[in-house]
């Protein structure tokens, strides 16, 4: 049964659009013809699930099966989540309205560590009991739905969250989703219970179901039954770029563009990155492949702007050549081109060439460390020549302002290593430096080292004490440098990120815990104290506080003498842990300065500045690797392709400085992945890059204005009018109208709406202009306009206009509208006899609507205050701004009246108001405010229509 949606959506939801489901690109698939339902439920609000590339992807790929449906659900923002929990209503899919419960399956996208808080709100809140233990033994476990998670976090450790997965799906979903599918529909003509499902599902490779699998003592995760595999395959998909073609929200998203992935995996072979371990090995999107999906998928959606993915976009070598010819394709349409953060090394006029448009775009350089010495350890692969040279062209192309990240607490740093980063920005300010130009802009970000499962330095942490430490050194050297904004991860995300990313499944109760305490992800960035206090109590509820302890002491720290080792361990020396760790926390900083002073005396070396022209950085000794590293690791069941052997020889190449090359243009670096499981490097050479046709020139010309009567009704009254400014754009793109545009730097159509219409009034009286490049015949321009209109914009009228004449907006006179009041008390029982300077009115206490619409209209003055939005005060009297006010209808819902009589407690009015660009507006509530002076009752606006908007011609 579908959930009544438009009762939720009331005027204290914000962007109530969020919820609609009636997107361009939504599938409304036929509910009774589907023998399997899909939800895929991303954790988050609806602004960033609906931009996701792989929501996306996902969606299109289930809903283009036969016999499959698939639905959208978000995480509800506070307040429509308030309000589900006010009236009982289940958390419901966008698209069919239906409760989460009437479906087989949800999917959720674990892509974070600690985003699972919000995984379990989406569950409560849809009424679905939280763990598989409760859903394997609730009364009504026939009816609820498998619920997966999927996503880099699930991938990469999912023991954490075990308890609350029937199963779990491993790397790419476009080929597992479907044979998941296949599974289901077979399993429900069959009639299979709960438990005989999941034993078919984990037959296929990908799909790991957490119940099968028990924990031993040491952490490790072992099968409890024979059927299963001891270890799950990591699924590996061919990037389909014509699947990214998809959805186009109302409302404007974090990514509001289209996005198509050219290349899936990265084997650079950073040591830190998760993504570029879990990925491999690195498929290449055929260049024409990507060129027929930008082209035709800006062409359907009507977006003007455009992105390439990829984790190393600079690392597709026919970027240059695809983008030139797509910028050359789209030449006349107004548009541009984004990139991620690309590698600095690559960057140079040929992928300048490409980017942005009449719309230059932002860039984004990671160098990853200050010295040369912390990026080979890293294995960054860059020198400082590169970094120069990269960012010089970015100077050099007009750019004047380049956001650089950074990162702290990796292996074998220094504080010279750390106090490098603004040396670095300092020398990049010095050398970039251009007579005549404003000076070039950093924004830096500085985030904090967190292991990750799977990588080389998954055995390697750093205490909090010594993030804060860095921090503040960083601070310091920063201070008053000009041209720079610095931002700093806080050292408490770190830490809960490391112990909930490295855990096992003992952390759930964690997880649950904090979710119960208020953390969810949203937290940490609206109230991290009240997040942290959440997650700590959790923490210290489920009895692991000793080994939260050990997370924010630094559990292993590779750089660390024997020496330091010994006087270092008392903290940890009454713990007992599955791993045998080293904790440095109680070594004083002066302890470890004077330590590190030592070291550096023995080598006989003095620290130099890392830069051009200067001696080589001292290296540090190799250490010897702990022995820790042999032991087992909560992920070891899950088979990435990456050989865990493979991690530790690279782990003591980092120790050694020594880097390692990227195999998809060098040699093998024998990581394990590369065979018939996992495939290997699809590499796409570099092409011709075809000649530069010029960028984009705003036709400017005006031949022809074209004013069209339109409504917004329906669900499209809760579309705001800044996105319904957006919505005329992309549609008038999508038809492919000769629209005529501004000049200057950002170049916009020519659409001009007469006036704002507030969220949620409907109306069957608006009013846009057009201007065109050339005449058009208006029958055919209506006709193009309304196929590419959603249903619920109707268009009315359209007619030529002179190009001389005054715009709508200038010409707007009045308003009329229609609507729906009622009595809810008087203003006695509810406390609002203070009616802002009011002139009181004395009507009988028996009179109604007629009578009190009678008394505005003989009533000389409402005075009510004005503030003015440069914060001014100004008496107005509302009178004079109505023109006329009639009752259309009063409502048979009657109660007896002081003397006897009825009085009608709802009524329909018509009015008309002042409705002028100048501010002189007439609004309904304002006729509200006047009813309730003559009534003395509270008065209240149910419905607002505005049905005609007056242009004053003469």
């Amino acid at each position: 049964m579908a959930v009544k949606v438009e009762e939720l959506l009331s005027a204290e939801i914000n962007q109530p659009a969020r919820y609609l489901g009636n997107e361009l690109g939504a599938a409304h698939k036929d509910w009774d013809g589907a023998s399997v339902r899909w939800v895929l439920t991303y954790p988050e609000v609806y602004e960033v699930g609906a931009s996701n590339l792989g929501h996306i992807i996902l969606y299109n790929i289930l809903n283009a099966l036969p016999r499959q449906l698939c639905d959208r659900a978000y995480l509800p923002a506070p307040d429509l989540a308030a309000k589900l929990r006010s009236t009982q209503t289940p958390l419901f899919a966008v698209e069919s309205r239906r409760s989460l419960t009437e479906f087989d399956i949800l999917g959720f996208s674990l892509s974070y560590e600690l985003g699972a808080t919000n995984i379990l709100e989406m569950l409560d809140l849809a009424g679905i009991p939280l763990t598989w233990q409760e859903r394997a033994t609730n009364d009504q476990n026939g009816q609820m739905p498998l619920i997966f998670a999927g996503g880099q976090t699930a991938t990469s450790n999912p023991e954490p969250y075990a308890d609350f997965f029937d199963f779990i799906a491993l790397g790419d979903g476009e080929e597992l989703l479907p044979e998941i599918g296949l599974i289901l529909a077979e399993g429900k003509t069959n009639n299979l219970s709960r438990e005989a499902l999941l034993l078919d599902l984990a037959q296929i490779p990908g799909v790991y179901v957490p119940q099968f699998y028990d924990m031993a003592a040491d952490g490790s995760v072992h099968p409890n039954r024979p059927q299963v595999p001891e270890r799950i395959l990591r699924r590996v998909a061919t990037p389909i770029p014509a699947y990214s073609i998809g959805l186009v929200p109302y409302v404007q998203t974090v990514h509001d563009r289209l996005t198509v992935e050219i290349r899936r995996g990265c084997t650079r072979g950073c040591r830190f990155c998760q993504p570029g371990m879990l990925t491999r090995p690195a498929r290449d999107v055929e260049p024409q492949q990507v060129v027929e999906a930008i082209e035709q998928g800006m062409q359907a959606t009507g977006h003007s702007e455009f992105s390439l993915l990829s984790l190393s976009c600079s690392d597709y070598l026919a970027l240059p050549a695809v983008g030139m010819e797509i910028k050359n394709r789209l030449k006349d349409k107004n548009i541009s081109l984004s990139l991620p953060s690309q590698r600095v090394d690559r960057f140079d006029d040929n992928i300048a060439d490409i980017l942005g448009g009449t719309r230059q775009s932002g860039l984004t350089f990671a160098p990853e460390a200050g010295t040369q010495r912390m990026r080979d350890i890293v294995n960054k692969g860059l020198t400082n020549e590169e970094l120069l040279r990269g960012v010089k062209t970015a100077v050099d192309r007009g750019w004047d302002k380049i956001k650089l990240y950074f990162m702290i607490g990796l292996p074998g740093e220094t504080d010279f290593d750390v106090l490098g980063i603004a040396e670095t920005v300092r020398w990049l300010h010095r050398e970039c430096r251009v007579d005549g130009r404003r000076g070039l802009n950093f924004n830096l970000t500085i985030s904090n080292f967190t292991p990750k499962p799977h990588t080389p330095f998954q055995w390697h942490s750093v205490s909090t004490a010594e993030f804060s430490r860095k921090q503040k050194l960083l601070k310091g050297e920063f201070r008053g440098m000009r041209g720079v904004k610095v931002n700093y991860t806080d050292v408490r995300i770190s830490a809960m990120e490391d112990f909930v990313g490295r855990g096992d499944r003992r952390l759930a109760a964690v997880v649950r815990r904090a979710w119960e305490l208020g953390a969810g992800m949203d937290a940490w960035w609206e109230s991290l104290d009240q997040a942290y206090k959440a997650w700590t109590q959790a923490i210290d509820e489920s009895g692991l506080t000793w080994k939260y302890r050990q997370v924010e002491s630094g559990e292993w720290n590779l750089f660390e003498k024997e020496d330091e080792k010994e006087e270092g361990s008392s903290a940890t020396d009454s713990v007992t842990d599955v791993t045998d760790v080293t904790d440095v926390s109680s070594m004083s900083v002066g302890r470890r300065k004077k330590e590190e002073g030592r070291r550096k005396k023995e080598e006989g070396r003095e620290i130099k500045e890392d830069f051009p022209n200067s001696p080589d950085l001292p290296h540090s000794p190799s250490p010897t690797l702990p022995l820790s590293l042999d032991r087992a690791l909560p992920w070891d069941h899950l088979d990435t392709g990456i050989d865990k052997n493979w991690l530790k020889i690279d782990l003591q190449k980092a120790l050694e400085a020594a880097t390692v090359p990227d195999c998809s243009f060098e040699g093998c670096s024998r990581c394990g992945v590369c065979g018939t499981d996992f495939g290997h490097n699809v590499v796409v050479d570099a092409l011709p890059i075809p000649e530069f046709a010029g960028e984009f020139v705003p036709n400017t010309e005006r031949k022809q204005r074209l004013r069209v009567w339109f409504g917004k009704v329906g669900d499209m009254a809760l579309v705001g009018h800044l996105d319904l400014l957006r919505l005329l754009d992309r549609v008038v793109r999508r038809a492919d109208l000769p629209i005529s545009f501004t000049g200057g730097f950002h170049p916009n159509p020519r659409i001009s709406l007469a006036n704002a219409l507030p969220l949620g009034v409907t109306s069957t009286g608006e009013i846009a202009d057009f201007e065109l490049t050339e005449p058009i015949d208006i029958e055919s321009f209506r006709e193009k306009l309304a196929a590419k209109l959603p249903e619920n914009i109707p268009i009315y009228k359209v007619e030529p206009i002179d190009l001389k004449a005054a715009s709508a907006s200038q010409l707007l006179e009045a308003a009329e509208y229609v609507i729906t009041v009622a009595v809810a008390g008087s203003l006695t029982e509810n406390g609002e006899l203070d009616r802002e300077n009011s002139a009181p009115v004395s009507v009988a206490p028996d009179a109604n609507w007629e009578a009190w619409v009678k008394t505005i209209a003989e009533t000389e003055a409402f005075w009510r205050v004005h503030t003015t939005k440069s914060g001014k005060t100004q008496d107005v009297n509302l009178r004079d701004r109505l023109h006329k006010l009639e009752l259309v209808e009063q409502k048979a819902e009657s109660s007896a009246s002081a003397s006897g009589g009825t009085s009608e407690s709802r009524a329909v009015l018509r009015f008309t108001g002042s409705c002028r660009s100048d501010g002189n507006l007439l609004k309904p509530e304002h006729i509200v405010f006047m009813l309730e002076q003559v009534s003395q009752q509270q008065i209240q606006l149910q419905q607002v229509e505005r049905s005609q908007l007056i242009l004053g011609y003469g």
